[in-house]
């Protein structure tokens, strides 16, 4: 038996955040490993959402857990297919930017095509927080943040409060402390 492994996670400023990832080819053990540990690091933060990237790899691979979903949803090679014409504004946050968050127009429903954990295409529907956690993960596997969402002056102001904060991430990793793992965060962090 394997046991699981919390990952450290990269924070704003590590390059890998920026850069689109690769396609996966094929689903391997190593791959479902890597899958298991990044919803293992994803529910020790208190995520509902986590990236490839955000654990320093360049994999094309999310994993999603809304609370409240009907079952926690690995995203291999994920495509968005169509989006809700209408947009939704609401408060996000992310494990790559601690303790800073944002409004962020998004739309309120999105259907995503993608491999599940054993390389079988599905596709998924997701509205409100679903929705907006599917897109916010894809985002993060093509090199983009809730931050670019978000105008100038919030913007501006989501880095000057992440500058007050991102020196206690030596080499931009967060690595989890049993402290945090062990609060409880009042709003998500995708």
């Amino acid at each position: 038996m394997s046991f699981l492994s919390i990952l450290d996670l990269r924070v704003l400023g590590d390059p890998i955040l920026r850069q689109d990832t690769k396609p996966v080819a094929v689903v391997t053990d190593d791959l479902r490993r890597l899958i298991d540990d990044m919803f293992e690091t994803m529910h020790a933060a208190k995520g509902i959402g986590l990236a490839a990237p955000q654990v320093g790899r360049s994999e094309r691979v999310a994993v999603v857990d809304v609370e409240g979903g009907s079952r926690p949803i690995v995203l291999v090679n994920p495509e968005v297919v169509s989006l809700d014409a209408k947009l939704e504004k609401r408060e996000e946050g992310c494990l790559s930017i601690p303790d800073v968050f944002g409004d962020v127009e998004r739309p309120g429903a999105a259907v995503v095509r993608a491999l599940d954990r054993d390389g079988n295409p599905f596709e998924v529907q997701g509205t409100e927080l679903l929705a907006r956690c599917l897109q916010h993960e894809i985002d993060h596997l093509h090199g983009k943040l809730f931050i670019d969402y978000l105008s100038v002056l919030k913007r501006r102001a989501a880095l000057a409060k992440w500058a007050k904060s991102k020196d206690r991430y030596p080499n931009y990793i967060r690595r989890l402390t049993a402290e945090e793992m062990a609060e409880h965060h009042h709003d998500e962090e995708l």
